[in-house]
C-alpha cells in the first residue's frame, strides 16, 4: 500500500520507525517530513501529507505529534480526509471499520512504540464496514 507519513518534531522519532517498519512490510512510503526533532509547525507537513491521499496519490497516510491531536484537526480540514486519533488498538480498528478513517494520528509522548505498531497493522488490515455507518448529514465541502 502506498502510505503519506509526516509529523512534527515530537513525532519524529516514531514516524522514523514507522518509515523502516512499514517499508520492511514491503509498503512503499512517502516521506513529508519533518526530518529532525528541530522544532516545527505541523501543519507544514501534515497539510500536503493530507492532500496527497485527499488527491488519491496515497491510499491512506498515518501523521504524529506529541498527542496527534494538532495533526489530526489539520488533515481533517481536507475534503475527503478522515482522521481519526488513535489510542489503542480498539479504536484504531473502530476507526476503519466505522468511519472509513483514511489517515491516523499519532502521539508520541503518549503512547508506547509497542502499541503504535500494534495500532498501525490492525488500522492497516481493517475493512471498512459499509455505507450504514456513514452520517447523511456529513458536511463534505
Amino acid at each position: 500500500m502506498r502510505l503519506a507519513l509526516a509529523c512534527d518534531h515530537a513525532g519524529y522519532r516514531y514516524k522514523t520507525r514507522l518509515v523502516r517498519h512499514l517499508a520492511a512490510q514491503g509498503h512503499t512510503i512517502i516521506d513529508f517530513g519533518t526530518h529532525s526533532t528541530e522544532p516545527v509547525d505541523y501543519p507544514d507537513y501534515v497539510h500536503p501529507a493530507a492532500r496527497a491521499v485527499a488527491r488519491g496519490d496515497c491510499a491512506r497516510g498515518i501523521v504524529l505529534g506529541g498527542s496527534g491531536i494538532g495533526e489530526a484537526i489539520a488533515a481533517n480540514r481536507h475534503r475527503g480526509i478522515r482522521c481519526a486519533v488513535c489510542w489503542n488498538e480498539e479504536l484504531a480498528r473502530l476507526a476503519r471499520a466505522q468511519t472509513d478513517a483514511n489517515m491516523l494520528s499519532l502521539g508520541e509522548r503518549v503512547l508506547p512504540w509497542e502499541l503504535v505498531v500494534r495500532m498501525v497493522a490492525v488500522w492497516l488490515i481493517t475493512p471498512f464496514e459499509g455505507d450504514h455507518h456513514r452520517d447523511p448529514s456529513r458536511v463534505t465541502e
